[in-house]
């Protein structure tokens, strides 16, 4: 308070005591598989498809990653995070192309592609020098496989040293701005002008990837694969495309994954098993699939989508990434807590489905919690199911309905980033009306955007911080209790029309 020493009128602000609790994002998407180049085990977010092919590579047909991100794309999807991985082609191999440049004296400067593949056989480089100096300049060029004289990119670094600490080191520079290349040996001499490109060589794009680098336990330690993840900071859907054509992640890997998203407090997205042709299929085989969890939705059937890379032929492909999309758009127009199904749902460029379900076949598979695609005359293909794997109605369980579980995990996550404030601050009344004010401000932004049930606030929800659950013996042991509860708006799921006839005048 400022120091009274006049006869006036004084102002002085007062904290309000409101720490606003914002939504996290719901449809960050993560996708981890194989990719041409680009960076290994590396969480790295594109927002558009020319942004993913410009730093992992075109479409490959040995690349099933890169279709379901376009599809991702292109059914709504806007933020997506790419983990490549890479399984290399022999034990002590880099699988980057690699060339020595000559030196004046001492050992060659040796240099790497960026990353491993065969796109590193493309690039050419040369060294001039401006003067008698030790200071060079260096020309990077990706040229074209098709044409070696279109050059694709090309990087110029001038003034480079190979002087440690100095501004303009060598390493420094490129590690920093170099998209194409990085040094390995450091020379000892000064790099001699080549005049001539020097072409790189040896890059390979490894052997197909599998288990062992998607989603062992051994990967936690050095944060790779799906436990890449750990280096981002959040991401609410997981999608696992096939590791090859024909080649699909196993139960050990499905499970591993939804492990990792309970705990990460985001959804597994689980591909059908491509031959599954028909519902008995489905009932065979799905309990040796993936094991129940209220952190993963199995989808049926493939998708069918015209191939650019095949004259536009329709093939078939794991339907992940378009069904991402679309809860991706459907949580952008709608909310988190809307079904992403309907007649809404709709698959942008998907031409087919592998299996066209009639409605008593759906039945069949409803119940056991899979989520279906169909087909309808008006609306075209669409999502038709909206349940995790714990939605089979045996189960009973709470968290059958995939907007309910998505909408627990929203607040779960908003709520933990939302009160770290608290830690440390004194336990006691004034403390818990802040908590109980913030929260509930919160909670009722939900209510008033259709995320819950009732008419009213106390029916929507409630939010306790108090002394009933925050007794003496919690708080000596330093603990805040916070109570939150809601009641979920869950699909209309079965609509039921009744039709009499009556008599008229009766």
């Amino acid at each position: 308070m400022a120091t009274i020493s006049y006869p006036g009128v004084y102002i002085q602000e007062l904290d309000s005591g409101v720490r606003v609790i914002n939504g996290v994002s719901t449809s960050i998407t993560a996708f981890v598989g194989r990719a041409t180049r680009g960076p290994t085990d590396v969480p790295t977010r594109v927002q558009n498809f020319g942004e993913y092919s410009r730093t992992f590579g075109d479409l490959s047909p040995d690349c099933p990653m890169g279709f379901a991100i376009a599809q991702f794309f292109d059914n709504g999807g806007s933020d997506a995070l790419v983990i490549r991985v890479h399984n290399l082609s022999a034990a002590n191999a880099e699988d980057r192309a690699e060339v020595d440049v000559p030196s004046d004296g001492g050992t060659p400067m040796h240099l790497f592609a960026a990353s491993p593949g065969t796109w590193g056989n493309q690039v050419r480089v040369s060294v001039t020098r401006p003067g008698t100096g030790t200071a060079f300049h260096l020309t990077v060029q990706e040229v074209s496989s098709a044409n070696p004289a279109q050059v694709l990119t090309e990087e110029r670094f001038l003034n480079l040293t190979l002087t440690a600490g100095d501004p303009r080191f060598v390493t420094d520079v490129l590690t920093a701005q170099s998209r194409l290349i990085r040094l390995g040996t450091l020379s000892q001499g000064r790099p001699q002008a080549t005049g001539a490109a020097l072409a790189f060589q040896g890059g390979d794009n490894g052997r197909p990837i599998g288990a062992a680098q998607v989603s062992d336990v051994g990967l936690q330690a050095g944060r790779k694969g799906i436990y890449a993840l750990e280096n981002a900071d959040l991401f609410n859907l997981l999608c696992i495309p096939p590791f090859a054509p024909g080649v699909q992640p196993a139960q050990a890997t499905w499970d591993a994954a939804a492990t990792y998203c309970q705990d990460r407090r985001a959804m597994l997205l689980v591909d059908a098993k491509q031959d599954w042709a028909d519902p008995a299929a489905v009932v065979a085989g799905l309990s040796g699939w993936v094991t129940r969890s209220a952190n993963a939705a199995l989808y049926f059937p493939w998708i069918r989508v015209a191939n650019p890379l095949n004259e536009n032929r329709l093939e078939s492909f794991a339907p992940c990434g378009a069904v991402a999309g679309v809860i991706a758009r459907t949580d952008a127009t709608r909310g988190v807590w809307k079904a992403p199904a309907g007649q809404e749902a709709t698959l942008s460029g998907v031409s087919e489905l592998d299996v066209r379900l009639t409605d008593q076949q759906h039945g069949i598979l409803n119940p056991l919690g899979v989520n279906c695609l169909r087909t309808f005359p008006v609306a075209g293909r669409v999502v038709w199911g909206a349940r995790t794997l714990r939605g089979a109605d045996e189960l009973a369980d709470q968290w059958a309905y995939l907007p309910v579980r998505r909408l627990a995990l929203f607040i779960e996550e908003s709520l933990y980033r939302g009160t770290q404030w608290v830690v440390f601050e004194p336990n006691d009344e004034p403390l818990w009306s802040q908590i109980r004010l913030n929260v509930g401000a919160f909670m009722n932004g939900l209510f008033r955007r259709g995320a819950f049930q009732g008419t009213t606030p106390a029916q929507a929800y409630f939010v306790r911080c108090d002394r009933t659950v925050n007794p003496q013996e919690d708080i000596d042991r330093g603990i805040v209790n916070i109570i939150v509860g809601f009641a979920p708006v869950k699909p209309a799921e079965f609509v039921v029309i009744s039709i009499q006839q009556i008599r008229p005048g009766a």
